[in-house]
């Protein structure tokens, strides 16, 4: 797939749509953008694609990051007995959503988090101050899932999709206003100096949304291994190193800025997780560096049918067939979710193995959506 481009980029993605074509080649148009990749799960966003690379120099984007700043995934292995597990689903399906709030709902009390040691703009801090560690543990809606599966040796994983919630999008919106220069959050290439005030303020509270993003995936773990606890006969816990990866940030590498608008971070043996959909589960993976990706790799599968397209054209008797199996939220308000409104996440990872090394593959047992 070839564009006219005077930059190196690479497109690893085999179908695209024409205004994914068009906002990436918008976007590598800019003066400030040295290099740029697509991922084969890239599909049309706003102002970027989803799924999209792009390096800068001396210059940051925060439409390219979007709203969702830190949106990521986080898995670790457990010692649960996978037929407990099966076996006592839904009971932990019901336990999880008591102890999580889902969609638009919050914490009614705060959740403990000691955020001191970052440095925060008084536009975020006052931004933060109004409900920002009720929100802290909550999962969101959309496609932010919590996922309980096994792999092909039987160990039991919990995977967890969800971002910065209500702050990364009020932190995002006040920066593309800035960004602008209109005094209104538009989506486009907007650029801030990160030598100026407003850049290195949008970096700091950048940093801070990333670690409540972590944070909150941490708090939603081990609330869910608390509730597969309370339902299963025998003992279990985490174990091994947790993975962290998150998809919408901006880096500095080498004295570049890299943007992933929908993207995983992929160095050199780094592992991470790409989710597939509710019915196919999840990949954990060990990046590759792969230079020419801007070391990045896929977000997961990758939409092929908006929101609203998806509910108007879906079987819902399909998507409970193909969830045969699997304790999850199976009806018309999930449909937009569902496998069939997605890319086929095994031809994704086809896709991409210059990119990652597939370590195992995680099935779903449980799946939560908001």
């Amino acid at each position: 797939m070839k564009l006219k481009i005077d930059k190196p980029y690479r497109i690893y993605a085999e179908a695209l749509e024409p205004g994914a074509l068009e906002q990436f080649r918008s976007a590598m148009e800019c003066d400030f953008v040295t290099r740029g990749a697509l991922m084969p799960d890239a599909h049309t966003g706003y102002s970027l694609p989803i799924g999209a690379v792009v390096e800068t120099e001396g210059v940051v984007v925060p439409a390219w990051v979007g709203y969702d700043i830190g949106c990521g995934m986080c898995a670790i292995k457990t010692t649960f007995d996978a037929q407990a597990v099966q076996e006592n689903s839904s009971l932990i399906f019901e336990e999880v959503y008591r102890r999580i709030p889902v969609g638009f709902h919050h914490n009614q009390t705060p959740s403990p988090w000691d955020f001191s040691a970052y440095k925060i703009s008084k536009e975020t801090s006052a931004i933060f101050a109004k409900n920002g560690l009720q929100q802290l543990c909550s999962l969101g809606g959309g496609n932010h899932f919590i996922e309980i599966g096994k792999d092909p040796e039987e160990n039991v994983w919990v995977i967890i999709h969800s971002g910065s919630r209500g702050i990364g999008h009020a932190v995002a919106s006040h920066y593309m206003r800035i960004a602008s220069g209109d005094g209104k959050a538009r989506e486009g290439h907007y650029g801030l100096d990160v030598a100026s005030t407003d850049g290195k303020n949008y970096l700091e509270d950048i940093s801070f949304c990333l670690a409540f993003a972590l944070e909150n995936r941490k708090q939603m773990l081990d609330r869910v291994v608390e509730a597969i606890t309370t339902c299963v006969p025998s003992k279990g816990e985490p174990v091994g190193e947790l993975i962290n990866r998150n998809h919408n940030h901006v880096e500095n590498r080498e004295g570049m800025w890299i943007h992933r608008k929908g993207a995983t971070h992929a160095e050199q043996g780094m592992p991470g997780v790409i989710p597939g959909n509710m019915r196919d589960g999840s990949f954990i993976v060990r990046g590759k560096g792969n230079p020419e990706a801007l070391y990045s790799s896929s977000h997961g599968a990758g939409r092929v049918l908006g929101r609203k397209k998806a509910k108007e054209t879906l079987d819902i008797e399909d998507f409970r067939k193909s969830m045969d199996g699997i304790t999850a939220k199976v009806c018309e308000g999930t449909l937009d979710e569902s496998a069939f409104a997605y890319k086929n996440i095994y031809e994704v990872m086809r896709l991409q193995e210059s990119l990652v090394e597939v370590l195992t593959h995680v099935k779903p047992i449980i799946n939560i959506k908001g």
